[in-house]
């Protein structure tokens, strides 16, 4: 099996909100899209959240306004948990955003933090071995329903026939990136089988250049495929030349720097002025 990524490998680099407190806005989050297209950012990728700091915004309305309001990067959800979603609904919303962008969407999905309070809220499961099976059968069927072929399962926790939906713009189907954290084995192995590997810790966003490459090196050889597979790591510069860790990360096999914005100030002047700022390409 070929690596994942080497030292030429281009990097990409999106910038990441929240979609609530002072991102709880659809408009806001549209201009910030823009923002972020204009100062040459890869992609603009929001939270998916259902209750947190009031205003929250629903982010897939919020995605469909930024692909209106964009036309090259990408745009995405990190991450949406799958198993508290209605399959068929995600799925509509998922192929209607990417007509709407014209191809331009990467869903980002997990099993879900249950400590969490929007977890608690509205009574999803907090088992985590019944969360992690019901992610790998709900992406199964996802994957389905987006590449326009008919559903015939009837599974452990999804229990689905329906006719072909339209399929995706993108072909087979748009980009899964999955959340996962060394040293969790399952989960990676969960990553390696769809198109990218978003890192993260236990409890936070950081994740130390050694534990990139150690995960990389585990998905690389569990890996049964050479079609492209990205590596996402999230983390805060001070500006463009701010290339430090961001080198370390490209070293160890990521291919999307996802800079964060709460930890870029925790409000929307900070945020917008790191945008304009322009991603830690130098």
């Amino acid at each position: 099996m070929s690596p994942i990524s080497g030292p030429h490998t281009p990097m990409k680099f999106g910038y990441y909100t929240p979609n609530f407190d002072f991102c709880g806005d659809v408009r806001v989050l549209a201009g910030l899209a823009a923002d972020a297209e204009a100062a040459g950012w890869d992609g603009f990728f929001v939270w998916d959240h259902l209750q947190f700091t009031e205003p929250v915004v629903d982010p897939w309305i919020a995605l469909a306004a930024m692909a209106l309001q964009t036309e090259r990067i990408r745009l995405g959800t990190l991450v949406t948990p799958v198993p508290r979603r209605h399959l068929g609904k995600l799925a509509r919303e998922i192929i209607t955003l990417d007509h709407v962008s014209d191809g331009r969407l990467t869903v980002g999905v997990g099993a879900g933090y249950p400590y969490l309070p929007d977890y608690a809220a509205f009574g999803d499961g907090d088992d985590p071995r019944q969360r992690a099976t019901a992610l790998d059968e709900a992406l199964g069927v996802l994957a389905t329903l987006l590449h326009g072929q008919p559903v015939n399962h009837h599974g452990e926790h999804y229990d689905i026939e329906c006719a072909a939906f339209t399929p995706t713009v993108q072909q087979p189907r748009v980009p899964i990136w999955v959340a996962a954290s060394w040293p969790a084995r399952n989960p990676l192995r969960r990553a390696a089988r769809w198109d990218g590997l978003v890192t993260a810790g236990t409890y936070g966003l950081d994740v130390a250049p050694d534990d990139v490459r150690s995960a990389v090196d585990y998905v690389t050889t569990v890996r049964t495929t050479d079609e492209p597979f990205d590596v996402i790591r999230f983390g805060t510069t001070e500006g463009p030349s701010d290339t430090a860790v961001v080198d370390a990360c490209r070293a160890a096999g990521t291919t999307w720097w996802i800079e964060s914005s709460f930890t870029a100030g925790g409000d929307l002047e900070a945020t917008r002025k790191r945008i304009t700022q322009g991603p830690p390409r130098v």
